[in-house]
């Protein structure tokens, strides 16, 4: 759906939008899929649900340049609870017990691991698995590997 923005709180991240049917919807930061962000005024295309305004991103073309620019720097990284060195050496000391995943939050994926390990074909094929995860946190880059994994501190 397409609408308009209405106002934002700076400090929380929340806004108002009103859409193309004339309801309002509330959004949270954490709605937001743009690196620029919300701007009274902006132009944005959302998904409705119920009262909420969920994957909120600008209409191309309505961004003037000046914001752009503005916004064009990098975020301040926040603390995070997560090390992808302490995920490599779980994956590589309890990996076939996915250990690893659990540490990441990725339980579903830690359970059948688990799960997995319980036959012979099992713990080579957790093995194999937690040997490539090890190498992948490994090789990721800090960045993407925040993206992907970490749980924000606020």
């Amino acid at each position: 759906m397409r609408g308009q923005i209405l106002g934002v709180d700076r400090s929380s991240g929340e806004g108002l939008i009103t859409g193309s049917d004339g309801q309002r919807y509330r959004f949270r930061q954490d709605d937001w899929g743009d690196k620029i962000g919300p701007a009274v005024g902006a132009d944005v295309d959302f998904e409705a649900q119920d009262n909420r305004a969920l994957s909120v991103y600008r209409v191309p073309g309505t961004v003037p340049a000046h914001v752009v620019a503005e916004h064009a720097q990098p975020r301040p990284r926040r603390g995070s609870d997560r090390n992808k060195i302490v995920a490599a050496l779980l994956a590589f000391f309890l990996g076939i017990f996915g250990i690893h995943r659990f540490y990441l939050g990725r339980t579903g994926t830690g359970i059948l691991m688990l799960v997995l390990t319980c036959t012979l074909l099992g713990i080579v094929i957790t093995g194999v698995w937690a040997f490539v995860d090890m190498i992948r946190y490994l090789i990721m880059s800090d960045e993407e590997f925040d993206d992907r994994y970490q749980r924000r501190l606020s």
